[in-house]
């Protein structure tokens, strides 16, 4: 059974104790796949983008709203959904959010024009900001103390292996039989996922409900609240670009469709490896690794465009993307909830929210520049939003080095 933690707010858990069992680890597993069948369904438009827009005729520009509607409704749900399930069982919330997952693949599958299409991915929307904020506040609560970093990095590994299986492979069973038949074996994966948290995630009970009041103390917080603000800068960069990824691959640059699958894949395999070696990298210096990070990520979106007549270099820029966003969602993650050790669950579900709301508009506000300006100057742009997102790093100072050199915070222990 796991019960919330009497320890005082702001200090570490203890580092002894007994060794996670398997049956812990397995339900951490089951999470993981939850993370992973959401970030597929999540992000499987953009490896998709032509065939959709084709076929339900509409401009690429517009059907990347299919990434802006769930990332809106995410942004609502995120703290909307964790203040009003109060002191509801979390494992009962992971199923439900799960199945309704499940729902928004079928209904996006068998979408017979855009807006029928929409309604899907605003179910996925719903789904989405809940699930998020309880995998990164409840990762401590499913293992002993000592492995609660290593528990927030196997659930993250499943947004990873999304990234070098999820969408180079719906991409890739779309080349063979069409993109609707991509959606449905998500929805098989989500089915497994659903499969997996009821047989293998413990009961969760909540001593506390979250309330508004959590939120507005963290708002009111300098330190987290210019936290999020690179948070959102950073992820308006990525998405405002990683979103036409493909149309500006298979158009500007001149790859084929075949091509662009295995460039996809080398993305999100090398972004796998970078998630791992971020780990031991953030334990060292979290600042650091995280400037590291922002920086390669700038400079990729920079020289997409400036390299897009040589195929090698855009091949060698796109892993280098690779390595910076594959590392990323671990150095934020780890970051804010160092920054509200008090307060974890407030402090996911506004980290969840203002991720969300980067994708959104920056979805959003490269679709507008992408059908009216043209792709090359979308990335320009990701790259400004990159450089302003490292100045927001920089200006955290000495705040920031203090807290990452703070042990990693468990909010409970098992019994």
């Amino acid at each position: 059974m796991l019960i919330e933690s009497n320890q005082p707010a702001g200090e570490s858990a203890p580092e002894g104790g007994d060794s996670s069992s398997l049956r812990q680890w397995l339900s951490v597993g089951a999470v993981a796949i939850g993370a992973f069948a959401f970030v597929t369904t999540e992000f499987l438009p953009v490896g998709l983008l032509p065939h959709i827009a084709k076929e339900l005729n509409v401009l690429p520009g517009t059907a990347g709203l299919m990434v802006t509607t769930p990332a809106v409704i995410a942004a609502i749900s995120a703290p909307g959904l964790m203040l009003g399930a109060g002191r509801m069982d979390r494992r009962l919330v992971f199923l439900l959010l799960t199945g309704l997952l499940l729902a928004s693949n079928l209904l996006s599958a068998f979408a017979p024009n855009f807006p029928v299409m929409l309604i899907g991915r605003a179910l996925l929307g719903a789904a989405l900001g809940g699930f998020w904020t309880l995998a990164t506040a409840a990762a401590g609560r499913l293992v002993q103390p000592k492995d609660s970093a290593r528990a927030m990095a196997t659930i993250l590994t499943g947004v990873t292996c999304a990234t070098v299986i999820g969408v180079p492979l719906g991409t890739f069973i779309a080349g063979f039989s069409s993109w609707r038949f991509s959606f449905l074996a998500t929805g098989a994966l989500v089915a497994v996922a659903l499969v997996a948290q009821f047989f293998l995630v413990p009961s969760l009970p909540s001593g506390t409900a979250l309330r508004f009041a959590d939120l507005v103390t963290l708002i009111r917080r300098p330190y987290p609240r210019r936290s999020m603000l690179m948070v959102a800068l950073v992820f308006g960069a990525h998405f405002s670009c990683y979103t036409y990824v493909t149309p500006f691959l298979l158009r500007n640059a001149d790859f084929d469709m075949s091509t662009i699958t295995w460039l996809l894949l080398g993305f999100g395999i090398i972004g796998f490896f970078s998630n791992f070696a971020a780990s031991a990298a953030v334990t060292r210096n979290l600042k650091a690794s995280a400037a590291a990070m922002v920086s390669l990520l700038m400079f990729s979106l920079l020289l997409m465009p400036l390299l897009r007549h040589s195929q090698p270099a855009v091949t060698a820029v796109v892993l280098g993307w690779g390595i910076a966003f594959g590392a990323l969602p671990l150095c934020f993650s780890v970051w804010i909830q160092r920054a509200t050790p008090d307060l974890p669950e407030a402090g996911s579900a506004l980290f969840v929210s203002i991720i969300q709301v980067a994708i959104a508009v920056g979805s959003l506000v490269g679709g507008t520049v992408v059908d009216r300006i043209g792709i090359p100057v979308d990335f320009l742009m990701g790259s400004a939003l990159g450089l302003l997102g490292l100045a927001a790093l920089a200006s955290l100072g000495r705040d920031a080095e203090g807290t990452g050199r703070e042990p990693f915070v468990c909010e409970a222990t098992p019994e």
